[in-house]
């Protein structure tokens, strides 16, 4: 298992969810909520504070597994993030994260008006939890985004 910390993320039109592993990548926590127009900005920042050994961004396909255009949404994103940070991006498939993390909330007795920032933490946790689990049993999740 590689030591450093990870970030999680959620890229939504209007928000971008965040979570962070502890630097020996056993847990995701959600971090936090960002606009989305001030999310790159703050990302980069974060990287330089906190030795980001890696981005994990959500890659939203269709049900079948296809592309939409979130999905070229989010590898623009993750793109524009790898260059700007030169730290690698890993774009993990996040079907379900959204609603993994809608039911999770619900759950827990909030309306889904109430929570719609605090689910896009919990999705982005959802996923970077689901990276790191897999990393630990050997595997690599999505592919990755290296600096051009």
């Amino acid at each position: 298992m590689r030591i450093g910390v990870r970030i999680g993320i959620d890229v939504g039109k209007a928000r971008v969810g965040i979570a962070r592993s502890d630097a020996e990548g056993l847990m995701a926590v959600p971090s936090e909520t960002l606009a989305r127009d001030v999310a790159l900005e703050s990302l980069v920042t974060l990287s330089t504070e906190s030795q980001v050994l890696e981005w994990v961004v959500g890659l939203p396909l269709s049900m079948d597994g296809g592309e939409t255009p979130s999905t070229d949404d989010a590898r623009a994103f993750a793109h524009d993030l790898v260059t700007r940070s030169g730290i690698a991006a890993r774009l993990v498939d996040e079907r379900l994260t959204t609603v993994g993390a809608q039911s999770a909330l619900h759950s827990a007795s909030h309306t889904v008006r109430s929570s719609r920032p605090v689910i896009d933490q919990v999705a982005a946790t959802i996923l970077l939890q689901a990276a790191l689990d897999a990393e630990r049993g050997g595997t690599m999740l999505g592919e990755t985004l290296e600096e051009l």
